[in-house]
C-alpha cells in the first residue's frame, strides 16, 4: 500500500504522523509518497525511512493546493492501493494491516474509524461529529455509503479513471465516493483500523473552518449540474443545519457514543451548522470564492487552532 503524506514546508510538518507509520504491523509493506514543494525544502530525515518498503518525494512546487498534491501522489504511487493521512490523524498500529485486509474484497475504498484526539473540548467535538460523525469509535464497519475524507484508502487504478478530474475529485471526497457509488462499486468502513484524528478546539477559527468547507464542498458538488438544480439546493441551504443536527443526535445517541455531552454541544453544534449552511449557500450560488486558498493555509500545522491546554497535549503525543 502506498501512504500520500502531504507537507505544504518540510519535514517537520509530518514528522509526527510519520513516526505513527513507523509503527505499524506491515511497516515493510508500504510505501511513503511525501508530496511537497521541493526536495530541498523538505529537508527529509533519512533516519525515519528505514522500516519501509520504499520512500519516494513526489516534488509539486509551491503554489499546489492540497488536492492538487494528494493528485500528484497517487500518480506518483507505485502500490495498487493509495492511502491519504493528515499531519493531524495518526495510524493506530494495526490501521494499514486491517486497511490491506479490507482491500482484498472488491470494493473501491476503505476508510477507517477515528478516534477523538482532544476529547476534553466541546469544540473538538463539534468539528468531528460535523465532519466526521458516521465513523467515529465506536462505530460498526461495512458498507457505507461515504466515507471519511483525507483519511480513506482507495484502488488506485480506480482514482486514475478520473485523469485530469482527479484534483477537482478529491476537493471535497463525499462527490468522490458518490460517484463510484454511482458507478456501481462498493466502499467499506474497516470498524479495527483506528486514527487518531485531532480536532480544532478555538471557536473562532472553528467557525472559519466550517464555513470554507461548506462552500468548498457545495462548489464541488454543484459541478455540471444544470441551473434550475443549482438554484435547488441554493433555496434549500436554510434547512441544512435542522437536517444535519437531527442527523447528529442520532448518531451519539449508538451505543458507546459521547451522548452525555449533547445538552452542552448543542449550541455552539448548532452555530456551528449555521455557518457551515452558510458556507454551502454560497457555494452552490458563487462557486468557491477563495475557499480553498483559505483551507490550504489553515489545514497544516495543526496546534495553531487548538487551545492551549489541547496544544500542550498534541505536543507532547507529537514527541
Amino acid at each position: 500500500m502506498s501512504v500520500i503524506v502531504v507537507t505544504p514546508d518540510c519535514f517537520a510538518t509530518i514528522r509526527a504522523v510519520l513516526k505513527h507509520l513507523r509503527d505499524q504491523t506491515v511497516r515493510d509493506q508500504l510505501e511513503i509518497v511525501m508530496v511537497a514543494p521541493s526536495i530541498e525544502k523538505l529537508a527529509a530525515d533519512p533516519e525515519m525511512w528505514r522500516d519501509f518498503s520504499c520512500v519516494r518525494v513526489v516534488e509539486v512546487g509551491q503554489s499546489a493546493s492540497i488536492s492538487a498534491a494528494r493528485a500528484a501522489g497517487v500518480r506518483g504511487a507505485a502500490a495498487a492501493i493509495v492511502a491519504l493521512v493528515e499531519d493531524h490523524s495518526w495510524p493506530q498500529p494495526f490501521w494499514a494491516e486491517k486497511l490491506i485486509a479490507a482491500h482484498r474484497q472488491s470494493c473501491a475504498a476503505v476508510g477507517p474509524v477515528l478516534v477523538n484526539g482532544n476529547p476534553e473540548s466541546l469544540t473538538s467535538w463539534t468539528n468531528l461529529l460535523i465532519e466526521y460523525g458516521a465513523w467515529i469509535d465506536p462505530a460498526a464497519g461495512g458498507v457505507q455509503s461515504h466515507l471519511p475524507g483525507h483519511n480513506s484508502s482507495y484502488k488506485r487504478e480506480l482514482l486514475l479513471d478520473y485523469g485530469d478530474r482527479l484534483e477537482s475529485m478529491l476537493e471535497a471526497e463525499s462527490v468522490l465516493h458518490w460517484d463510484l457509488r454511482a458507478r456501481g462499486h462498493e466502499l467499506w468502513l474497516e470498524a479495527e483500523a483506528k486514527t487518531v484524528h485531532y480536532n480544532f478546539s478555538r471557536v473562532g477559527p472553528s467557525l472559519h473552518l466550517r464555513f470554507c468547507i461548506g462552500r468548498m464542498f457545495a462548489s464541488a458538488r454543484v459541478r455540471g449540474w444544470p441551473l434550475a438544480k443549482r438554484l435547488g439546493y441554493t433555496l434549500a441551504a436554510p434547512a441544512i443545519p435542522v437536517l444535519r443536527f437531527g442527523r447528529i443526535v442520532n448518531l451519539l445517541r449508538l451505543p458507546g457514543r459521547p451522548r452525555h455531552l449533547l445538552p452542552r454541544l448543542a449550541p455552539l453544534l448548532l452555530l456551528a451548522l449555521v455557518i457551515d449552511a452558510t458556507g454551502e449557500f454560497m457555494g452552490y450560488l458563487t462557486g468557491p470564492g477563495r475557499a480553498g486558498e483559505k483551507l490550504n493555509d489553515i489545514e497544516f500545522d495543526r496546534s495553531r487552532n487548538l487551545n492551549p491546554a489541547d496544544r500542550r497535549q498534541f505536543a507532547e503525543a507529537s514527541r
